[in-house]
C-alpha cells in the first residue's frame, strides 16, 4: 500500500506539496467544517458530494468531510444542486462562501442535480 502522501517511488520518496490533512490538531478539521457549513448555506445547494468514487473528502482522525479536499494551494468543492437553480450563479455564491472562510482559489465541481420534491429542505 502506498502513502497518498508520497509522490514518488518508494526509493526516492519526496513529501507531496499538498497540504496534510490527517494531522491531529492541524486545524484542518475546523476548517473542512467551516467550509461545509457556508456551502450548505448557500441557496440552492442540496448537499455535498463525494464524487465518483467517493475519492473527494478531507480525511481526518476518526472521520471525514466529504465534498471537501483542503489543498495547500487551493480548495475543491464538490455539491449536489436544487433543480431550477442558476448553476453557474450558485457556483459563484459557493465560491464566495468559501473565500470567506479559506484562502486561495476555489473550484468548484457540480456533480449532480436533484428534484425539487427529493431536496433536503422539501416540504414532506
Amino acid at each position: 500500500m502506498t502513502d497518498p502522501l508520497i509522490t514518488a517511488a518508494p526509493s526516492t520518496a519526496v513529501p507531496s506539496t499538498a497540504a496534510p490533512t490527517t494531522e491531529p490538531g492541524s486545524g484542518a478539521g475546523d476548517l473542512a467544517d467551516r467550509v461545509a457549513a457556508a456551502v450548505l448555506a448557500v441557496r440552492g445547494v442540496d448537499a455535498l458530494h463525494g464524487g465518483t468514487f467517493g475519492e473527494t473528502a478531507t480525511y481526518l482522525p476518526g472521520r471525514r468531510v466529504t465534498g471537501i479536499r483542503l489543498g495547500s494551494d487551493a480548495t475543491e468543492v464538490h455539491v449536489t444542486l436544487v433543480f431550477g437553480v442558476p448553476v453557474r450563479q450558485t457556483a459563484e455564491q459557493i465560491r464566495l462562501a468559501v473565500a470567506a472562510v479559506s484562502p486561495g482559489p476555489v473550484h468548484v465541481t457540480v456533480e449532480d442535480v436533484v428534484p425539487v420534491d427529493s431536496a433536503r429542505d422539501a416540504a414532506p
